[in-house]
This record gives structure tokens, sequence and C-alpha cells, in this order.
């Protein structure tokens, strides 16, 4: 099916849709500081605030995604983008940590919502033969959004304080709903007449759950109840899906489709070894080196900028050669850069920081959209937002494991206490010992990676 102004019309909408959650992401990073400051939050409770968004878009991501198969991928779209601009309104107006917590989790449904349909709507109406090039220009967009959070984020922190940041999301999410209710025509329902699985997405939401708090509570003995609560319940998630007739998570696809399987776990690992890079930079330049907002903001867009230059390059040549290993060599130059950051003190000068951070960037760029392309090319048309919404969990749950284990190490190392200039060492162990941890994550992604199999054979008999 060749609908080549729909297809137009569908990537417009959907790059401000990959613009609108990632610029909501890093630019809060870069504002913990100024909301810690604001509601005197202890380490632990501020890492709430990006881990409690994550949990909430990791839990209801799946369940939507399949909502959107069976109901209507463009009506959940439409309701995540009303939703996650309505909780920005609701954290502006956010009188105590605890409704600023609440309506973080809101918008992170929405967030959910928005991630499980953007992307199978826009596999759905694309010419295969063009499909690399196309998500090499959504996840430019994405990376755009990221490179705007730390930049943006610090001059309006600076500037207006920290609440200016979700006032921005306001006017980009009544735009992309009016876009999509005058532009974006037709619905996507390739799973209509099946029958949602409820019983799952509740074990499913309860074990990310208690995963995540588990983290949060280490090392306390609550903390590794929660833990092993939460892995008990994800098992038996599994085993149910498994026999259910229409299964909220496929778990056949796993089972059966090596590169779909080593694909979304190499985007899982790679996600899980890099999200909390942010986060324990933005501490390090405004705590350790003394940086303001806006400073630590300038430094830290360096990553992702060199991601959006990047990231359409690297979409189109996975069109011509083989995925797997464009993203292979990503994650080596990860793993890399990592290991490299492991070594970081008080004393290391900002330009080698800002190299360290160029070749991040470029390792993601590398493997990003070239596993996108791969993971959505190795699934048939009714599959896409099973796919999509895969994909974007597996994004999901790698930050939030990302975020766990900064929580966990900040919990044994620093403990529920202020960050003040006084544990600055502390503070300094913790981002070490954390970097070494992603950095050995990071080497097991890259053997997934290139297990995955040959897409070369499969792409090209779709074209």
């Amino acid at each position: 099916m060749k609908h080549p102004d729909l297809s137009s019309t569908t990537l417009f909408i959907a790059v401000f849709c990959g613009f609108l959650t990632p610029f909501d992401l890093s630019a809060v990073n870069i504002a913990l500081p100024a909301i810690a400051a604001e509601y005197s939050l202890d380490a632990v409770s501020l890492s709430w605030i990006s881990s409690i968004y994550l949990l909430a878009s990791a839990a209801f991501l799946v369940p939507f995604g399949k909502i959107g198969d069976i109901y209507g991928r463009k009506r959940v779209l439409t309701l995540g983008i009303g939703l996650f601009t309505l909780a920005s309104g609701c954290m502006i107006l956010s009188l105590t940590s605890g409704m600023l917590i609440a309506s973080r989790f809101c918008q992170g449904i929405g967030a959910a919502m928005i991630y499980g349909t953007a992307v199978a709507i826009l596999t759905s109406v694309t010419n295969p033969a063009k499909r690399g090039h196309v998500l090499g220009i959504y996840t430019t967009f994405v990376y755009l959004g990221l490179s705007a959070g730390p930049c943006l984020g610090g001059i309006l922190t600076s500037m207006f304080g920290w609440r200016s940041i979700f006032l921005i999301n306001i006017p980009i999410g009544l735009l992309i709903i009016v876009l999509i209710g005058r532009y974006l025509r037709g619905e996507w329902a390739d799973a209509a007449g099946e029958r949602f699985d409820r019983k799952g997405a509740v074990l499913y939401g309860v074990s990310l759950t208690a995963v995540m708090v588990g983290f949060s509570e280490l090392p306390q003995i609550t903390g590794f109840i929660a833990l092993v609560a939460g892995v008990v319940l994800f098992g038996l998630f599994i085993f149910i899906e498994h026999r259910e007739q229409y299964p909220l998570l496929y778990i056949s696809l796993f089972m059966k489709n090596r590169v779909f399987a080593c694909s979304n776990l190499a985007a899982l690992i790679n996600y899980g070894s890099t999200f909390a890079i942010t986060f324990f930079l933005s501490l390090y330049l405004q705590y350790i080196r003394g940086f303001d907002s806006l400073t630590a903001g300038f430094i830290l867009v360096v990553q992702p900028l060199i991601q959006a230059v990047f990231s359409s390059y690297a979409g189109t040549l996975s069109d011509r050669i083989e995925p797997g290993r464009i993203a292979s060599l990503g994650m080596g130059i990860i793993a890399a850069g990592l290991i490299i950051l492991s070594f970081l003190s008080p004393d290391t000068p900002l330009a080698e920081l800002m190299v360290i951070l160029a070749i991040l960037g470029l390792g993601y760029a590398l493997f990003s959209s070239p596993n996108t392309n791969a993971i959505m090319s190795s699934v048939e048309r009714r599959y896409y937002g099973i796919a999509s919404g895969t994909l974007g969990t597996m994004r999901l749950l790698g930050q939030m494991f990302s975020m766990g284990i900064a929580m966990m190490i900040i919990a044994v190392v620093i403990g529920k206490v202020e960050i003040t200039p006084e544990i600055s060492g502390q503070l300094m162990s913790a981002m070490s010992i954390g970097f070494q941890i992603f950095s050995v994550m990071c080497v097991i992604g890259i053997v997934f990676s290139l297990v995955r199999g040959n897409m070369r054979e499969d792409i090209s008999s779709e074209k």
C-alpha cells in the first residue's frame, strides 16, 4: 500500500512526537538540582523524578501498544498526547514533591501511549525499501529532542525556573493534536477483534514496579524482597503469556525470530548501560564542578547533538549494509566511551569530557537507527504495533534498569541524604562504579548484536 502524501504527513507528525518526549526527559535531568533545592529532596528521592516517568512509561507501553493494535493506533496516540500535555500543566502547578511525582507518573503514561503507536503508524505507511531512511529521520528528531533538552532546559531553568521546562510541552502537544486531527486520515487497527489481556497487563505493571522499588530500597531487606517479588511475578507473566491466545506480549516472536529477539535484547542492554550517564554527569557538572544549569546544559548537549547529526545517515546506510554490523560497531564505540568515563575526576579538562561525549553520541547514532530498522523489518505488518511497542519497552526497561542501578549505587554509597559539596567524594565513587558496571553491560550487548543473524536477504526480498 503506497500513500506518498500520507507517508509524508505521518512522518511530519511522528517527528514532532519523537521530539517531545525525549526533550522532556533530558531537560528534567538538568533541572534536578533546582528541584531538589525547592523541595529539599535527598539523593534517592531526587532520582525518582526521572525514574517514576520511566516506570510509568515502561509499565503501560506494551498494554497501550496492544490496545492501539485492537482499537486504533491513531486514537491511542491522540489520547496520549492529550494526557502528556495535561500532566505537564499539572507539574507546573505542583505545590509539593508528592504532587510533582504523581504528575510525572501521569506524564509517563501519556508518553507510553505515544511510544507504542507513533513508530507503528509510521512503519505501516512507509515503503519497506525506504524504511531505514524514514526511521533514521525519526531517530534524528528523537536525538534533537535530547539535544535541545539539556541546552534549552538549562536556559529555561536559569532564567525562568524549572517549571518553565514543562510549559514548553503544552504548545507542542496542542500543535500535534491539531495536526493529527486535521491531516492524519484513516485508522490503523490490524488486530481488531482480538481480546485485550487484562491479567497480563496487571502482572506486567506490578512486576516492573516491584523491581524499581526494590532497587531504590537496597541494601535494606525490603529492597531484596521487592526485587525477588518483581522477578517472580515477571516470570509468571512470561509463563502465562506463552499460553494466552491473544497475549499482551508475543513471546513466540522472541522464541522463533532470532533477529527480533537479539535486536531487542541488544537495545535493552544498550539503553540499560547508557541512560544514567546524563543523570550522573548532570550532578557531576553542577555539584562537583560548580557550573550552573545553563553551562552544564551546553556541555551535555554535545552527545545528543552528534547523535542527531549522524542518525539519519546511519539509518540510510542500514538500507544498504547489514544493520546488525553497523549497530554492533556503534555498541563497541559506546563501550569505549564508557570505559574512558570510568576514569573521570574532578580535574578532568572540559575539552576531554566533551570529546568523550562526542564519541558516545557517534556510537548511539550508529546503533539506534540500524537496530530499529532490523527490528521493524523482521516482523509481518500485523505485528508492527507489537514490534514498535516491544522496542519502546526495551528502551524504557533499559532506561529504567539504568536508573535502577544508579539509584542502588547512590543508596549504598551515598545514602538518603541531600547532595552537598561535603559528599562530593562519595558522588565521584558512585559515578565511577556506575560507569564500570555499564561498560561491562555494553560489552555483553555487543555479543547479542553480533549473533542476531543476517537481515540482508529479508530486506532484499521485501524490496
